[in-house]
């Protein structure tokens, strides 16, 4: 059964990591703010969402969803533990 977006979903932010490799990409905790749908009202699969880090929060346009959960600026549905 595929997962739809949608808003207040909580979902996985992938942040980026430093180019220099001090710090890998980090999944960080995020809220759906708002989904993406075309023309004909199907989503898109790019999300807004409000990221949780431990310092503070900041919201981020437009991510595209990376299921491997792998690239810096993407968002994933959260692994099953």
């Amino acid at each position: 059964m595929t997962q739809l977006q949608a808003i207040a979903r909580n979902v996985h932010y992938v942040a980026y990591g430093t180019p220099g490799g001090e710090f890998k990409p980090a999944h960080r905790a995020a809220i759906v703010t708002e989904v993406e749908v075309n023309a004909e009202g199907a989503q898109t699969g790019r999300v807004k969402v409000c990221v949780l880090n431990p310092t503070g929060i900041f919201f981020s346009d437009w991510l595209p969803e990376d299921p491997s959960g792998e690239r810096g600026g993407t968002w994933h549905w959260p692994e099953r533990v």
